[in-house]
């Protein structure tokens, strides 16, 4: 008799020889296949000793792939992904049942035999030359065991599938030389544990853990002796035996195991007649895969959390890197997704746009100083039905966004007033303003050309024009950006040319949503680029941060299966314009909410700020609007590839005539970041004080001293109620032409909403704000 090893079976020399000397004589390595012997003899010649040992000496076992967690900021789950439902677990963690129902049902020898079972092989020919077909094969659980790594190792490759499913003669005899080196390494216990990790149980569940978990809502160290064999026998063919959708075929197949059991002595025959009487009961789980699972509405969050793995460096040096590493799963990731604003942006979603609507809304908020996405949702939810989607509004091309963005109108402006304020233009500035005006031309561009505005085939030169024929300048800065005054800011980019502008954007981050570079044309005065609400919310998180630029992040940490700390992007943070520019900013916006164009999102607990933005044939309308804890983006328009102009329009319910910045998208921000910010401690923003300067002429600009009494809104009447914004109401014009400086937010006592100056004596020179660092 051969030589035992103490792990069972023969040494790896005298399995080597016994299985060549089988494979000469008759070819039974085909029986492991469980296909006819005829023709076997001439195939088995094939197998000789030297194409035996080119076979390469180890097995490279590829970690197994698992499902991903992906949670939010306070440990909660959003979502499960996997390309393998799997959860590995040691063999301490698994039913004895489960073991002794696998090994009977599968290699009831297996721990006799070694790598190769030559008396199970031997029976297996004989069967199928008496019965003239495929009716029993040969296989050990050993060898099983290598074919599943073979088919984990192809993925989701369907060609290496296949061929490590294959019937050939040279597959098997690689897997049986594989198996041989796995049998000595391994031992018993091991390759047992290794195989109910990687074997498929059906319904999507890989490895016992998922597959007890999928059928029994239990872990697998808690499955019964009938839950057991049920699983056991399962794993010959899972769409066949299949509980969920057989339960006759599967209880059959069940009872054959429980029977098998019973005759190998691991459990009593009284034991299983038990078991066998038992019904198949289940508690079973739907298989949740993939951001369409995520809760909280955050399907669109956590295909930005997948994205964003995809496609950062730090993750793999190649796309095909990082995604190998993603499929691989096991991962816990935590994310920046904060609960409460994530709540609050689905609820003010679904009480102002509803899912059948024929326009869209996407929400997106950002913490200013660290750039860390807290919410992002939209009224089409995740999905592949009716009014679903998998077009992540609120982000770029890149990430899974529309493919274009969408244009931001009036939302634009205080990056040009960002830019002129840098370049030492005095926040008192005034601009003649006309109500309609051509392009001024030329303007000088980055490369040191110049955009000319040259006339079109019907001999016009290319014009901007206020929204309504009383909008006349002059006008002074803040009262232009409460009012929107679209020739303002053209005569602005006109003054300061365009690169300046271009600069401003790049050190916010603005890019439009499909990856090209924004348009050097000073029609970007009136907001023509085409951009997404995290870039926007993201920018206006540099005013709320005082002029410093976070870029943004929505994972906070990664953990792989084995508990070990990944390294994951940090938010670079990088100063954008002086904290003066910012607070002057600051200071212009709240003017905004407060009085201007916003005065519908304006917040009544905490200091505010904000800018809307209707664009042409109102297919778009915005609202961005920041405080000094949180800074958030809204959204309106249609999100497909046909424009609707939103006229004579019902959303949510709710008739609008006309929708503006300030009539719809206004209260959405306003709605989602109270319930953001509730029971959070509201900080105040760094404010100047900026007087409206004595404007030659009078003008719709006011003219009137700053010591008049502010100019009330009208009732009912909304703000922004066109393209670029008109408010309902001003406040009044002063007579100051000088800049006072201030540091208070929101102090009552101010003039025309604004605080009141705590240095009356303190005046500097017109343009010397905006051009330094604090």
């Amino acid at each position: 008799m051969g030589k035992k090893r103490s792990g069972g079976g023969l040494t790896g020399s005298q399995q080597a020889a016994k299985f060549l000397g089988v494979s000469v004589l008759s070819g039974v390595v085909l029986a492991g296949m469980a296909i006819p012997a005829a023709g076997a003899l001439g195939l088995a010649a094939k197998g000789t000793v030297e194409g035996f040992d080119e076979i390469p000496a180890n097995l490279k076992t590829p970690p197994l792939s698992q499902r991903t967690t992906i949670l939010d900021a306070e440990g909660g789950l959003i979502a499960t992904v996997y390309s393998r439902d799997r959860q590995v677990v040691p063999l301490t963690a698994i039913s004895p049942y489960m073991q002794k129902a696998i090994v009977a049902i599968e290699d009831s020898r297996f721990y006799e035999h070694g790598a190769v079972d030559l008396k199970g092989i031997l029976r297996a020919v004989n069967r199928n030359a008496q019965e003239g077909g495929a009716a029993q094969g040969a296989s050990t659980l050993t060898q099983q065991y290598v074919k599943n790594v073979f088919v984990e190792e192809a993925g989701d490759d369907e060609t290496k599938v296949r061929e490590a499913q294959e019937k050939s003669l040279g597959r098997k005899i690689r897997e049986l030389k594989y198996s041989i080196q796995v049998e000595e390494e391994l031992g018993k216990k091991k390759i047992l544990e290794n195989y109910l990790n990687i074997t498929f149980f059906g319904q999507q569940a890989y490895g016992i853990e998922s597959a007890a978990q999928r059928y029994f809502s239990k872990p697998a160290k808690d499955l019964t002796l009938e839950e057991s064999a049920l699983l056991a026998g399962v794993v010959q063919s899972p769409s066949r035996y299949d509980p969920v959708n057989d339960v006759t075929e599967a209880t059959k197949r069940r009872n054959l195991v429980l029977q098998r059991m019973a005759d190998i002595k691991d459990v009593s025959q009284a034991e299983a007649d038990a078991a066998k009487a038992k019904p198949v009961t289940l508690k079973a789980t739907r298989p949740k895969n993939g951001c369409i699972t995520a809760v909280k509405g955050a399907g669109f969050f956590c295909d930005y959390v997948r994205n964003s793995f995809l496609t950062d460096p730090v993750f793999g040096k190649t796309r095909e890197e990082r995604a190998k590493v993603w499929n691989q799963g096991g991962l816990t990731v935590r994310t920046t997704l904060d609960p409460q604003s994530q709540d609050a942006a689905n609820e003010s979603i679904k009480d102002h746009v509803y899912q059948e609507d024929s326009i869209a809304t996407a929400v997106t908020m950002v913490q200013p100083g660290t750039g860390r996405v807290l919410a992002m949702g939209q009224s089409k939810p995740y999905g592949f039905g009716k009014n679903e989607t998998q077009i992540n509004f609120s982000v770029d091309k890149r990430m899974g966004g529309s493919n274009f963005g969408f244009q931001v109108g009036s939302t634009f402006k205080p990056f040009i007033a960002a830019a002129a304020l840098e370049r030492g233009m005095p926040p008192t500035k005034v601009y003649g303003a006309p109500n309609r005006m051509d392009y001024p031309s030329p303007i000088p561009k980055c490369d040191g050309s110049q955009w000319l505005n040259l006339p079109d085939g019907s001999g016009k030169l290319a014009t901007a024009e206020n929204e309504t024929e009383d909008e006349i300048g002059p006008y002074a800065l803040r009262t232009a950006m409460e009012k929107s005054i679209n020739t303002y800011f053209v005569e602005m980019i006109g003054e300061i040319g365009l690169c300046p502008v271009i600069e401003m954007t790049q050190k916010l981050g603005v890019v439009p949503a499909a990856g090209t570079k924004l348009p050097e044309a000073p029609s970007i005065a009136l907001g023509s680029a085409e951009l997404s609400p995290l870039t926007m919310a993201n920018a206006y998180a540099t005013f709320a941060n005082r002029g410093v630029y976070c870029t943004p992040v929505a994972i906070e940490s990664i953990t792989d299966a084995h508990g070990k700390a990944l390294a994951v992007p940090k938010s670079k943070c990088d100063r954008a314009m002086s904290q003066t520019t910012a607070d002057t900013i600051n200071t212009l916006l709240r003017g905004v909410v407060d009085s201007g164009t916003g005065e519908r999102a304006g917040l009544t607990d905490r200091d505010n700020a904000g800018k809307t933005g209707t664009t042409d044939s109102r297919h778009n309308a915005w609202f961005v609007g920041y405080t000094p804890n949180i800074s958030g983006a809204v959204w309106v328009g249609s999100g497909g590839a046909k424009k609707i102009s939103m006229e004579n329009i019902v959303i949510g319910g709710k008739p609008y005539d006309k929708v503006f910045g300030g009539g719809l998208p206004g209260p959405i921000w306003k709605d989602a970041i109270t319930g953001a910010l509730s029971g959070r401690q509201g900080d105040s923003f760094t404010t100047v004080h900026i007087p409206e300067p004595v404007v030659p002429g009078g003008g719709n600009n006011g003219g009137r001293p700053a010591t008049s009494p502010p100019r009330p809104g009208k009732p009912n009447k909304p703000g922004d109620n066109k393209p670029g914004g008109r408010p309902g109401g001003q406040t009044a014009a002063g007579t100051t032409v000088g800049t006072t400086v201030g540091t208070t937010g929101g102090s009552p006592g101010g003039t025309g909403g604004h605080p009141a100056d705590p240095f009356p004596d303190f005046t500097l020179e017109p343009g010397l704000i905006g051009g330094r660092d604090d």
